[in-house]
């Protein structure tokens, strides 16, 4: 069985994370501060602009599950302070990569692009 090469997972890889951004609630506003700040997600769901940052409304475990996903797919990563990880996310290089992709807000993915997110989230290997 031959591996795939380092340049194709990498494109594999940011095809998943830019198709997440498409399909998960948050807007770029949400992107942008966490790439110059910290937040927790129970402080993300006390914010008043927490609309501004988010299409609807979401409980701080649900923001929480995103959240793992985008760890998981290399858009964010655990804050780390002197007794280690936090409950707060930042944005990695990658993340601050692919929102250039987009000069302005982030556009939302159509159906059939979610559905297949949807799997692809439940069953990481499709």
């Amino acid at each position: 069985m031959t591996s795939l090469s380092p340049l194709l997972r990498d494109d594999r890889a940011r095809s998943r994370a830019a198709q997440a951004l498409r399909c998960l609630p948050f807007r770029r506003a949400f992107y942008e501060r966490v790439a110059s700040e910290p937040l927790s997600s129970t402080a993300f769901c006390r914010l008043p602009e927490a609309g501004q940052l988010c299409r609807g409304r979401l409980s701080s475990q649900g923001v929480e599950e995103h959240w793992l996903w985008l760890i998981r797919l290399g858009v964010l990563r655990r804050e780390v302070d002197g007794q280690g990880l936090t409950e707060r996310v930042r944005l990695t290089p990658m993340g601050r990569e692919l929102l250039q992709l987009w000069p302005g807000e982030i556009p939302p993915a159509p159906l059939l692009e979610r559905l297949h997110h949807q799997l692809r989230r439940r069953r990481p290997r499709l």
